[in-house]
C-alpha cells in the first residue's frame, strides 16, 4: 500500500469516526430537548393546580363577601335570590376550573407533542450521520480501489503486453 493510500484510509476512517460523534451529539441534543418540553409540560400542570387553588380562594372570598352583603341587608342566605346567586356563581366557578383544565391539558399535549418531534428529529439526526458514514466507507474504498487499479496494480493504455501481443483498447483483438 502507498502512502496515498494511508492517507486516504486515513482520512476517511477520521471522516468516519468524526461523523458518528456528531451524529450521537446532535442525538442527545434532540433528546434533551425533549426532556425540556417535557418538564415545561409538568409545569404547566402543576401551574393550572396553582391557578386553581387560587381561583378556589377568590371564589370563596366572593362567597363571603355575599353572605356579608345579604345579612347587612336583611336578606337569608341559602332561600330565594341569595340562594340563585349562589347557585349561579358555584356553576361559574364549576366552569371557569374546566376551562382552566381544558386549556391546561392542551397546552401539556402541546408539548408532549413537540417533545416527540425533538425525538424524532434525534433519530433522524442519527440515521443521517450512519448514512454520511456509509457514504464515506463507500467513497474512501471506491477511491482506494482505484488507487490499486482494483488490485491489479497494472494499468493497460494500449502497447506491447507481457505475452507479446499488443492490446487493443478498442476489443477488435490482438495482434501479433
Amino acid at each position: 500500500m502507498s502512502w496515498q493510500s494511508a492517507v486516504v484510509g486515513a482520512i476517511g476512517a477520521a471522516t468516519y469516526k468524526q461523523q458518528g460523534k456528531i451524529g450521537k451529539f446532535n442525538e442527545a441534543i434532540g433528546n434533551r430537548n425533549a426532556k425540556v418540553l417535557e418538564a415545561e409540560a409538568e409545569q404547566i400542570e402543576k401551574k393550572t393546580e396553582f391557578d386553581i387553588a387560587r381561583f378556589d380562594e377568590s371564589y370563596q372570598k366572593l362567597v363571603g363577601q355575599a353572605e356579608v352583603a345579604f345579612a347587612k341587608s336583611g336578606i337569608v342566605s341559602g332561600t330565594g335570590t341569595a340562594y340563585r346567586i349562589a347557585a349561579a356563581n358555584a356553576r361559574e366557578k364549576y366552569m371557569q376550573e374546566n376551562i382552566m383544565r381544558y386549556n391546561s391539558k392542551v397546552a401539556q399535549s402541546k408539548k408532549i407533542e413537540q417533545a416527540n418531534f425533538a425525538r424524532i428529529n434525534a433519530q433522524m439526526a442519527r440515521e443521517q450521520a450512519r448514512m454520511a458514514q456509509y457514504q464515506t466507507i463507500a467513497s474512501t474504498s471506491t477511491s482506494l480501489l482505484n488507487m490499486s487499479n482494483f488490485g491489479g496494480g497494472q494499468q493497460y493504455t494500449g502497447g506491447m503486453q507481457s505475452d507479446g501481443n499488443y492490446y487493443d483498447p478498442l476489443n477488435i483483438g490482438t495482434t501479433e
